[in-house]
């Protein structure tokens, strides 16, 4: 009887834990498509090397009238065939598509937004 218990009991702790962990690493809380100029993409880390990114995005009306400021868009990307695209077209106008995720883990990168395809690209414009 008491074998049985621990057995439900350790199944069920197991359970949850494996859903809490999928939950809070895993799930993918929400989709979307951003667009702007890529302002950098690199590659950092101690122990796990993440591609991060910025894109800028223009035309953000502010509290002040007449105002106009910039909107930052803070990423990740775990695909290094398109971190390598990514890299090719810094200064360029970009829509990215980006699933956002509650916490981040280590190996995808420090940002929530994880960029995992792109819509659309034009090449930069120069002054």
């Amino acid at each position: 009887m008491i074998r049985k218990t621990l057995i439900i009991g350790g199944t069920v702790l197991f359970l949850g834990l494996a859903s809490l962990i999928y939950y809070r690493y895993y799930f993918v809380f929400g989709e979307g498509v951003k667009a702007g100029q890529l302002n950098y993409f690199v590659e950092k880390g101690y122990v796990f090397k993440t591609h991060e990114g910025r894109l800028i995005q223009s035309g953000v009306k502010t509290q002040q009238p007449g105002m106009i400021a910039s909107n930052e868009f803070m990423f990740s990307v775990t695909d290094s065939r398109l971190a390598d695209t990514l890299n090719h077209h810094a200064g360029g106008f970009l829509q990215l598509h980006y699933k956002e995720y509650l916490h981040t883990l280590p190996w995808r990168g420090v940002s929530h937004f994880v960029v995992d395809s792109i819509y659309a690209m034009k090449p930069g414009v120069n002054p």
